[in-house]
């Protein structure tokens, strides 16, 4: 966020900045984010995604920016993500401009102009992600270090501390004053990629925070929402994951590792959905004697999610990222049809194996994905 767009009570000072000519702060070169303008500025439809399984700070942004471009009313604004069943989660459907939302099988399958948010790689936007190798232009909103840059035009700033920060940007650069809606879509993201403002926080996500609130909306009820709400079988469900919780003090170079596993079996007791595991790696990283927290979450269809986090001595991007995932270097996951056993042989052995566990390693699919999007842009697919 600007200096100039901080300033007011949710609006913007009274000249938009020009972004190619004063480079905004952070990764993002200005003259992308005055791509980025034009391209959404003269586009008659903009087709927004964000990754498969949405999160706070991929569905909250997208919205927010859906808001924004509506509110503008000079083309239409389709927005979706990847999953079949198309379900918004739980958690996540008291946020306004669900009514904004389609299901994939809507998605143009050659959009003209198409914008991914919290993607960090094609693959991760499921059913959608064919139709960003098809784009004409696609514009790539993220902060993750493992994105490789697959857009024609790349948003990516690893130091944000959401993808949420650079849609508020976007935004601000459009001219477009905050609403109540859409300060509730980049409130939510906030929220949960910092945990509650326990981490990744600098004083510029607080003061963005504060915009936020001065539209209107209310904090408390995210809070509620977002981190104090569950069904009672989440309780039972946390119970069995607590229950078979291993420390291994040893690992991760001597740091020390915990993990556990929630079974889809464990959610069935109480016909809870996968997206009802995603919190217990918050409760399982508080162990005191471990460095390294990872949890395994199966899904319905027997595969595992894994997400793993560390206290900030080793760096979990790096193995997750040689595991086929990606993330931050504090926060990280990846994906297995295999076995847990086999998959925590490998982590092992990646934690085991970090150096000094600082600083992004390049993608593995990087060169793969960029040689995608050039081909299905040169030849269609």
């Amino acid at each position: 966020m600007t200096d100039a767009a901080a300033d007011g009570a949710g609006g913007r000072p009274a000249a938009s900045p020009d972004p190619a000519a004063s480079p905004l702060p952070g990764a993002v070169r200005g003259e992308e984010w005055a791509r980025a303008v034009t391209e959404l500025d003269r586009a008659g439809e903009v087709c927004l995604a964000c990754h498969v399984r949405p999160d706070g700070d991929a569905l909250g942004s997208m919205l927010a920016v859906a808001h924004a471009l509506a509110g503008r009313g000079r083309g239409r604004v389709i927005a979706s993500f990847g999953d079949r069943p198309f379900q918004v989660p739980a958690m996540l459907r008291f946020l306004p401009g669900l009514d904004l939302l389609s299901p994939a099988d809507a998605f143009p399958e050659r959009p003209a102009l198409m914008m991914t948010f919290d993607v960090a790689s094609v693959d991760r936007l499921g059913l959608l992600a064919a139709s960003a190798l098809r784009a004409g232009q696609l514009i790539v909103v993220d902060h993750h270090a493992s994105n490789p840059g697959f857009g024609t035009i790349n948003l990516i700033d690893p130091a944000a501390a959401a993808t949420a920060v650079l849609a508020a940007e976007l935004i601000d650069l459009l001219g477009v004053e905050l609403t109540v809606p859409i300060a509730a879509g980049l409130y939510t993201g906030l929220v949960t990629d910092t945990g509650s403002f326990r981490f990744a926080t600098t004083p510029q996500v607080h003061q963005l925070a504060a915009r936020l609130i001065e539209t209107g909306l209310d904090p408390d009820v995210f809070a509620r929402e977002l981190m104090d709400r569950a069904p009672f079988g989440y309780l039972r469900m946390l119970s069995a994951a607590l229950g078979r919780a291993v420390l291994e003090p040893g690992q991760a170079r001597g740091h020390g590792l915990v993990w556990t596993t929630v079974t889809r079996q464990d959610r069935a007791g109480g016909q809870l959905p996968y997206e009802a595991a995603e919190s217990v790696i918050d409760v399982v990283r508080r162990t005191g004697e471990a460095e390294v927290a990872v949890v395994f979450k199966q899904a319905d269809d027997g595969c595992w999610h894994v997400s793993a986090r560390s206290k900030g001595q080793v760096d979990v991007a790096r193995a997750c990222m040689a595991l086929g995932g990606g993330g931050h270097s504090r926060a990280a996951g990846f994906s297995t049809c295999g076995t847990v056993p086999e998959a925590l042989t490998r982590l092992r052995a990646l934690l085991a194996a970090d150096p000094d566990g600082t600083g992004p390693v390049p993608a593995r699919p990087g060169p793969v994905i960029a040689a995608a999007v050039r081909a299905a842009r040169d030849g269609g697919r």
